[in-house]
This record gives C-alpha cells, sequence and structure tokens, in this order.
C-alpha cells in the first residue's frame, strides 16, 4: 500500500519493527507502536516523533489476546488502520545443546504463532468490511525448509509464512492486501545472540527498505536476500530423502542435564 496514513507496529521498541516504525514515520501519519520494554519504545516514540509522526505508545505482550483484541479494535474505531504489521517475534537458539528448551518453545509459540494470530484476527473483518487496508506478517527464511539449528523457532516461522500466505488468497476479492515478509538474517540484538556463522548478514537499514518497498508495491511475499531464499526455497521441494539428508547435523549437539 502506497502512503498509508495510519500504521500499526507490534514488536516497535527494537530490531526491525523499532527500523520500520522510523522509515514509516512522518507528518500526517499516525503511528501505534507496541512493545514490552518501555524504556525503549519511549526511545523510538522520540525518533518518530522528531520525524513529524503522531506516535501513540503501547506497552502491551501480543501473547495476551484480550488485551490485543480490545486495543486494536478501540482504536481502529477512531483511527481506521491502513496498515497492520504483525512483527513482533523472538528467537531462541539451540546454542551447544540438542534444541530450544522446553520454556522457550512455549514462549516462541506464544509470541512467534498465537501473538501474530492475536494482532491479526481482530482487524480482519473490518479491513474486510471497509474494502481496503494492508496487512503484514514478519516470518523468515527460515519458515521456508527445516532449520536443524533452531527447529521451533523455524516451526513458528512456517506457519506465520504458511498463514500470510493463504490469508492473501483469502482477503483478495475484499480488497485487502496480505504481504508476508521472510527476512534472512538482518543485524539486530536477536542475530547478535548467535554464536553460528550468518551467511548474507544485512544491515537493519537495508532490510527495512527492502520491506517498505515490497509493502508499497503490494507483494503478496517479500524475501530476500536471493542468494539464501533461493537455496531454501529449492530444499522445501526436493524429495524428503533428499532434503533430510542435507539437513542433518554433522555432529551430535551436547544433551542438556536430565534430572
Amino acid at each position: 500500500m502506497k502512503n498509508p496514513s495510519v500504521i500499526v507496529i507490534t514488536g516497535a521498541s527494537s530490531g526491525l519493527g523499532e527500523g520500520l516504525a522510523v522509515a514509516y514515520a512522518a507528518p500526517g501519519r499516525t503511528l501505534l507502536l507496541t512493545g514490552r520494554n518501555q524504556a525503549r519504545l519511549t526511545g523510538v516514540l522520540a525518533a518518530c516523533e522528531a520525524k513529524g509522526a503522531t506516535a501513540i505508545p503501547a506497552l502491551i505482550d501480543v501473547s495476551d489476546r484480550e488485551a490485543m483484541d480490545r486495543m486494536l479494535t478501540d482504536f481502529d474505531r477512531e483511527n481506521p488502520i491502513d496498515l497492520l504489521i504483525a512483527n513482533a517475534g523472538i528467537g531462541h537458539g539451540t546454542g551447544k545443546y540438542l534444541m530450544e528448551r522446553p520454556e522457550q518453545t512455549h514462549e516462541l509459540s506464544m509470541i512467534n504463532v498465537i501473538g501474530v494470530s492475536n494482532t491479526v484476527m481482530p482487524i480482519i473483518n473490518r479491513m474486510a468490511a471497509r474494502g481496503r487496508g494492508q496487512i503484514a506478517l514478519m516470518a523468515s527464511v527460515a519458515g521456508f525448509a527445516a532449520v536443524t539449528q533452531s527447529p521451533s523457532y523455524a516451526a513458528t516461522k512456517a506457519y506465520v509464512k504458511h498463514w500470510g500466505e493463504a490469508l492473501h488468497g483469502r482477503l483478495k476479492p475484499f480488497g485487502v492486501e496480505v504481504t508476508t515478509i521472510c527476512p534472512g538474517y538482518v543485524k539486530s540484538a536477536m542475530t547478535d545472540a548467535n554464536r553460528f556463522k550468518m551467511p548474507f548478514l544485512m544491515e537493519t537499514d537495508r532490510a527495512v527498505d527492502i520491506m517498505v518497498r515490497g509493502m508499497e508495491a503490494g507483494k503478496a511475499r517479500v524475501a530476500f536476500p536471493w542468494q539464501i531464499t533461493w537455496p531454501v526455497g529449492l530444499a522445501s521441494v526436493l524429495p524428503s530423502f533428499i532434503a533430510t539428508r542435507l539437513n542433518s547435523l554433522k555432529r551430535k549437539p551436547k544433551l542438556p542435564p536430565i534430572d
């Protein structure tokens, strides 16, 4: 969508959410920005207001369905949303152990899956009734194929990718655009914690520019960089006996302590 006036961005207190908020900030635009860290969110609001935007903070957890429904519905009644970006997400690397811990897998599901649903569902019917609007969902290239380094994270992003692309076809007849964003590695606090090689690691500003241009063009999928999306896209259509062999770990990870 070109020139949206009212924009909602979840997870706007850092990383890609912060970058998108600042990129969209401009005179005449209203931004509802959510996050869980008040200090960081306050800093992002100040940066957006310095560019002339009206920035409204919402300290909220996207996994709280009732709170998200109430907040988004009330806001949309007063300020019909043009662009909704379900960006909030987390990642937990497996590190040296077998895979993500049980509590991490639960948190990943609550934020990356349930949180995205809680963000999108309150607005779908309202946009469809107006016959306009755009919804963007932050998936990942990890959602294209099984990623051994972080199985639970990859599974949550696969859900977002498939759900977003299904919504694109479902909502298109109602005039609502849906864009699923699948970035590769982008510099952020999340990637700073990774202890493995991250090919084609991209600066945040460059990634945000690609996303904004893709959303403005109304693309169904914005996936980048091509050096990663092409190989993982190919891996996703390979016969299972080949894909699983290519994706198998070459060395055993450390098992966690067992009671």
